[in-house]
Order: C-alpha cells, then sequence, then structure tokens
C-alpha cells in the first residue's frame, strides 16, 4: 500500500460494467500466465546462474525485461522512451506513480529495485521482489555503514540500482519534494568517484475520456481495486519514460545538492511530457 500524503481528493471507487468484467478476466489470465510463468523460468535459470555467476545475474534480466514489456502489450496500453540509458555504474531515480512503474522502469532497462525491508514479505509481490533481486533496507540511520556496503557489493557487481526518491506514489500529476537519505549512501568513500546518478521522468496519460489520475496509486487506496480498475479499462491510455544525462556524483557537494538536481530534471521531464 502507498504511504499517506495529504494533497488532492480522494478518488471516486471504482464502478466496472460487465464488459469491463470481460476484460478484466481475460487481461488477468494472459498477465498472470506471462508473470507467474516468467518467475518460474528465472527461478530455474537461476539455480544454475547464482553457484556460477554469483551476484551477477547475466542472463535472469532479461526474462524480467521481457515479461515487463510484454505485460503493457497484454494490457493494451502504449508504451515509449526518449534518452539514452546509462552505461556507468550507479543508479537510477524516477518519479512514483503507481505499482505500474515497476513494469516500465523494467521494460527499458535492466535494473533493480530498491525498496523498504517490508515489502519482502508481501504475499505476491514480495515474491516477485526477491526473485528479481530487489535490494531490501531498513530506513533506520543506524544502518547506514551496512547499507553503502550492500549498494557498494551490488553495484561491483554490475547492478544498475533503481529507487523513489519521493518515498511514496502519487496521483501522477505531479512530483514530490525528493527525500535525500538515499543518496548518502553513493558519498562513502568507495563509491562517490565511481558513481553515476541517472534521473528518469515517468508520465502515466490516462485512457481518452478518463481523469488525468486514472493511473495514480495514492493516500488509502488499496491494490486490488486499482488493478481491477486498470484490467477493466477497454480503452488503455500510455506510458512515456524520459532518460536524462547521468549525473557523477563527485560533481556534488553532498547529498542534497545530488538529491536536488535530479528532482529538478524528473520535474522537469514530468511537467514537459504533461503539457
Amino acid at each position: 500500500m502507498p504511504e499517506t500524503w495529504n494533497e488532492g481528493e480522494a478518488p471516486e471507487p471504482i464502478r466496472i460494467t460487465a464488459i469491463g468484467w470481460g476484460f478484466v478476466v481475460c487481461r488477468a489470465l494472459v498477465l498472470g500466465g506471462l508473470v507467474f510463468g516468467g518467475l518460474i523460468v528465472l527461478l530455474l535459470l537461476r539455480l544454475i546462474e547464482r553457484p556460477i555467476c554469483g551476484l551477477n545475474r547475466p542472463v535472469t534480466p532479461f526474462i524480467t525485461q521481457f515479461v515487463c514489456r510484454n505485460a503493457f502489450r497484454v494490457l493494451g496500453m502504449e508504451f515509449s522512451t526518449q534518452g539514452e540509458l546509462m552505461r556507468h555504474r550507479g543508479a537510477v531515480v524516477a518519479n512514483h506513480t503507481s505499482w505500474l512503474d515497476i513494469f516500465a522502469l523494467n521494460a527499458r532497462k535492466r535494473i533493480y529495485f530498491v525498496s523498504k525491508a517490508e515489502v519482502a514479505g508481501w504475499p505476491g509481490i514480495g515474491w516477485l521482489a526477491r526473485a528479481t533481486g530487489t535490494v531490501f533496507i531498513e530506513r533506520n540511520r543506524k544502518r547506514a555503514k551496512e547499507q553503502t556496503e550492500l549498494f557498494e557489493s551490488r553495484l561491483q557487481a554490475g547492478h544498475k540500482l533503481l529507487f523513489f526518491p519521493e518515498g511514496t506514489s502519487t496521483d501522477g500529476l505531479r512530483v514530490l519534494p525528493f527525500k535525500t537519505t538515499l543518496f548518502a549512501a553513493f558519498f562513502g568513500d568507495h563509491l562517490r568517484q565511481i558513481s553515476y546518478i541517472q534521473p528518469v521522468s515517468v508520465v502515466f496519460i490516462a485512457p481518452k475520456g478518463q481523469e488525468a489520475r486514472f493511473y495514480g496509486w495514492w493516500g488509502d487506496m488499496d491494490f486490488a481495486p486499482h488493478l481491477l480498475k486498470t484490467l477493466a479499462a477497454p480503452r488503455q491510455g500510455r506510458v512515456e519514460l524520459i532518460y536524462h544525462s547521468p549525473l557523477k556524483v563527485a560533481d556534488f557537494a553532498d547529498r542534497k545538492a545530488l538529491a536536488a538536481a535530479c528532482e529538478a530534471q524528473v520535474r522537469y521531464g514530468h511537467e514537459t511530457l504533461r503539457k
């Protein structure tokens, strides 16, 4: 469930027509087969990949990417991107609209999400997160050194980490101020000189005739109703990603300056696409 924030009015209760329920059933069956079928293949390959490659995952991320890209085809949602993918070691940061961001960001780039530790125990989502190599952290400053060491080991293995600095999902119409906590890990002695951060703007455009925040998932909204509403839409909207120029961590004085620069790029791209 997304964390609560107080901007904007609460969404109206969803209403699904008979035709909508037909879309729900058809899409859920195909999407479920795609996601969990891909998970089974990934886990089987990981049995071979892990003892040979350890933290390195030369094969299984392509399965995740295949599943996420085709998820949008199943939904009937247009997917497009702009910009070049970062080749440096480091992380990707993006604004956060809903659970659909996970599919969108995995569809183009092989990444590993950074998530709060509680997610690991969530049914379904937690299993998928663990299988795809998500980095689970606790929001505890006392464990900052341990967290930095974890990030370093993953970056040394060639992983591109991704986190949402807003700290919560939104209605998709705005970008919230970026929290600076996770940026601090990249200013450690071993990471500062080798790390880059690539900001990404993620914009969802609602289906024709629907309110602009159709894909937003925020406040006290539950996952199941939002999933049903998305699956039930006869005509879907689109999602577009802008990959901005990577920022070298060493070029910034501290985490606040780096977070502010990332936020400015993400906000600019978001506002540009929504015009």
